[in-house]
């Protein structure tokens, strides 16, 4: 058994209980049903896996999903004709769910979409051309040239004309081919575009080259950045006419401007939120899951957790464990994302993890409800900068979010606490560049001392030091191990996650009261009635 605090299950606690398991087993009256889902689950499929297994829709829905995404568009493509896509949605609308669609506008660089058949197009038509990188390497997908965005117009409007209504570019859209680029494809055709507009003398373009190879924040750099930006907000607005407001954007791990991705451009459209561990060796270390869940927290700056959704990805399908893909659905929780979109490239899931995902998404429901627009706060400040976001190599400090410390999320330097700054943001704040409103700057250790900033280890062990410079004032945990505690205080409730594989009993003390807590591997629970005193 998991989840067993040491404190009675009030009144308020057992009704809810109650009210949940009715709810689950759909003998709840309907008045007394939520007016309002606030968490819900959907899948990206092929047509194909649809159409060879008649149960499989029945099985989603059982398991809790409410929606499936079809694969549909890719980069110059129908891998199945629009005829299959309507079959496909005839057979799951029966079974009682919602039909939309996924599409690859751009190409992924590489099999990144688990096709195993030998006859899955991986690389655009012939007459799309490559992309070509600041080395003058030349490659496939994540570059942007006549005729991509037109041909994606076309097919959004035979989307459309099917009766189609919202459609999701899949997290190729960008114009960086991994994370931690500065994308933006270097051809003759973008070199001169760029010099054109800029007024740049062309004996200025290997500056620029070297600024991005070098990753220095220059005048010049900024002017790339920017029209890299436009050239991928141009595309999407394009789709956008043909599509309406329905037409979402799913951004790679930490994808933000160097990626070509101005986030402040996609507020008010449907917004999947960047991760990235997507296979047991990637999810299974601490580091894995808090820079995930680093990940999701920055791009919520940029969305309404109505219109956020989640990159609940493995990949390949069946190399992240169904307790993993469970684990990921706190990360969502957390970060208030109010849609799970679970996907696997063109291959599902096994079939066996939706017995062990269907009571997790439930657990997870009954928490989200409770904590649904509420706001994480705490000592610890989630930061990611200027300089990251346009510079930065993406390689987070993010342990101290298992640190069992409370943190929040803030888009500039906050007056009090501390904020952990990654590489690129720490330069700037050492050179003076980013300066604190009264917040602790802390970053990994640096070449020389730089009185901005206090240096520490990303480290459990240096982490867990901070506790003693704690008050009262806010919830921690205890124990000096792993945890992660996200506190709502205008909720009056706290989510504790253990990300450790092992079971564990926490203490989480909040001013003169200490509450135990034992939770299985992975396992989260939800504190109420968290007061002071």
């Amino acid at each position: 058994m998991s989840g067993n605090a040491s404190w009675a299950m009030t009144r308020r606690e057992s009704l809810r209980l109650l009210a949940a398991t009715a709810l689950s087993a759909g003998i709840l009256p309907l008045h007394a049903r939520p007016a309002k889902r606030v968490r819900d689950y959907h899948v990206c499929l092929s047509p194909q896996a649809v159409m060879e297994d008649p149960e499989f829709p029945t099985r989603l829905r059982e398991a809790g999903i409410s929606c499936v995404w079809l694969a549909g568009f890719f980069y110059g493509y129908w891998p199945w004709p629009l005829a299959s896509l309507e079959a496909a949605r005839d057979r799951l609308e029966r079974a009682g769910l919602e039909v939309q669609v996924v599409n690859v506008p751009l190409g992924h660089p590489g099999d990144s979409l688990g096709s195993k058949d030998g006859t899955f197009p991986l690389t655009p038509p012939s007459h799309w051309r490559l992309g070509t990188g600041f080395d003058d390497k030349s490659y496939a997908g994540t570059s942007l040239h006549a005729p991509a965005t037109q041909e994606n117009q076309t097919a959004l409007q035979s989307l459309r004309k099917s009766g189609f209504t919202s459609v999701f570019l899949d997290d190729d859209f960008r114009l960086a081919r991994g994370p931690g680029q500065i994308g933006g494809c270097f051809c003759r055709e973008h070199q001169e575009r760029f010099l054109q507009r800029t007024g740049f003398a062309s004996n200025r373009w290997p500056g620029l080259l070297e600024d991005v190879r070098s990753r220095r924040l220059t005048p010049l750099l900024r002017e790339w950045v920017e029209f890299t930006c436009d050239e991928l907000t141009g595309s999407f607005r394009a789709q956008q006419r043909i599509a309406g407001r329905r037409l979402g954007i799913m951004v790679m791990y930490l994808g933000a401007e160097k990626a070509g991705i101005r986030l402040t451009d996609y507020r008010g459209v449907p917004f999947r939120v960047g991760e990235l561990m997507f296979d047991d060796a990637g999810f299974d270390p601490l580091k894995g899951k808090t820079d995930e869940l680093f990940s999701a927290l920055f791009h919520r700056r940029f969305v309404a957790p109505e219109l956020a959704y989640s990159e609940t990805t493995a990949y390949p399908a069946d190399k992240l464990s169904a307790a993993n893909l469970g684990a990921k659905l706190v990360i969502s929780t957390l970060a208030d994302v109010r849609h799970t979109m679970f996907m696997s490239g063109v291959t599902p899931f096994p079939k066996a993890h939706w017995t062990t995902l269907a009571p997790l998404m439930q657990r997870q429901a009954g928490f989200h409800r409770v904590l649904a627009g509420h706001a994480l706060r705490g000592p610890f400040k989630h930061y990611w900068g200027e300089a990251s976001r346009w510079c930065g190599d993406d390689r987070p400090f993010s342990l101290f979010l298992a640190a069992g410390i409370p943190f929040e999320v803030t888009d500039k330097p906050a007056r009090d606490g501390w904020t952990f700054l990654s590489e690129a943001d720490a330069n700037a704040a050492a050179n003076g560049q980013l300066v604190s409103r009264g917040t602790q700057f802390v970053s990994r250790p640096l070449a020389s001392n730089a009185p901005a900033l206090e240096q520490c280890a990303e480290s459990l062990e240096a982490l867990l030091a901070y506790k003693r410079r704690l008050g009262d004032q806010t919830p921690f945990v205890e124990n000096a191990e792993p945890a992660v505690l996200g506190w709502y205080p205008s909720a009056r409730a706290a989510l504790i996650w253990n990300p450790a594989a092992a079971r564990k009993v926490f203490s989480v003390r909040y001013g003169t009261r200490s509450r135990e807590i034992s939770l299985d591997a992975l396992d989260s629970a939800l504190l109420e009635d968290l007061v002071v005193k």
